[in-house]
């Protein structure tokens, strides 16, 4: 076998992003929760092979398939402008686990006005947390931007949640369970573009199919926002409305009558299993170029 040669470009996702089969690939990785259990020294040497594969260093016998492993690994934990090591919970794949548990917990613990406010503002804490960990470059997150769209955000979930929350009073209980997923669409709705405002002002940087830089498009950006929001939202609707339907039915049969203490990890297990396939699935709607 031949060494491997230095034109693979890493810079790149390893599928085709022009189609949705090849962005699901691309962010099935990215999201793969198992990177959370990589050890240090792991990480640390998925760094080195990347940063020397980039300097044209290639380590004795490493194959393709292993440099894409360690570009994954490294895109997995550190963050893509600045080198710096993401905090655990700010990386991508800690989206499922801990929005299993936010999102679980806001669908166990609708019914009380005090855990209602918690979860919501637990959830955009969450949200604040991932949002900074993955600010981009080019448009960096002031302090200023960050603390506008989380308070906006916290108040317009919460909000959303108490509102609904007394007019579903006198509706079938099956309605109420709903209320935690219009608050966390509203919050996406606010959270998103303050998080982005910049780029609503200025614009992001547009270029050519040889990656050369034309200038910044206002319109790119709002549809980009756009297309966000909308997977953010699409993103939720599996893992928000799906467990609260088998729930109610569930709830109505003595088996679960018998063993109420199984609803809460029944619950959270069903909205882990829809987050595994809605993340990724969801986060390939749209093109990230185009």
């Amino acid at each position: 076998m031949g060494e491997l040669p230095l034109d693979i470009n890493i810079q790149e996702p390893r599928w085709d992003q022009s189609t949705f089969l090849g962005r699901a690939r691309h962010f099935f990785t990215v999201t793969d929760p198992r990177n959370l259990l990589l050890s240090g020294a792991q990480l640390e040497a998925s760094r080195n092979i990347v940063q020397n594969y980039r300097a044209g260093v290639i380590m004795p016998g490493l194959t393709e398939d292993q440099l894409w492993r360690a570009k994954y690994v490294y895109d997995s934990a550190f963050h893509p402008d600045t080198g710096e090591k993401v905090v655990l919970i700010g990386r991508m794949s800690a989206q499922v686990p801990m929005n299993m548990t936010i999102t679980g917990c806001m669908l166990i613990f609708y019914r009380q006005t005090p855990t209602v406010v918690f979860w919501q503002w637990l959830n955009q804490s969450f949200n604040a947390v991932v949002n900074y960990s993955n600010r981009s470059g080019d448009a960096p997150i002031t302090v200023g931007q960050l603390g506008t769209a989380y308070v906006s955000a916290t108040t317009g979930a919460v909000a959303t949640a108490l509102g609904l929350k007394s007019l579903t009073k006198h509706l079938p209980p099956l309605v109420g369970r709903f209320v935690p997923f219009a608050a966390v669409a509203a919050a996406n709705c606010i959270n998103i573009p303050l998080m982005r405002q910049r780029e609503l002002q200025v614009g992001i940087p547009v270029t050519n199919e040889q990656g050369q830089r034309l200038g910044y498009s206002v319109a790119a950006a709002k549809q980009g926002i756009f297309q966000v929001v909308i997977s953010r939202i699409c993103m939720a609707i599996p893992a928000m409305a799906i467990p609260p339907v088998i729930m109610d039915t569930l709830e109505k049969k003595d088996f679960l009558k018998r063993r109420p203490w199984l609803g809460a990890p029944l619950q959270m297990g069903l909205v882990g299993f829809c987050l595994v396939f809605a993340t990724p699935l969801c986060c390939a709607l749209f093109p990230q170029r185009r």
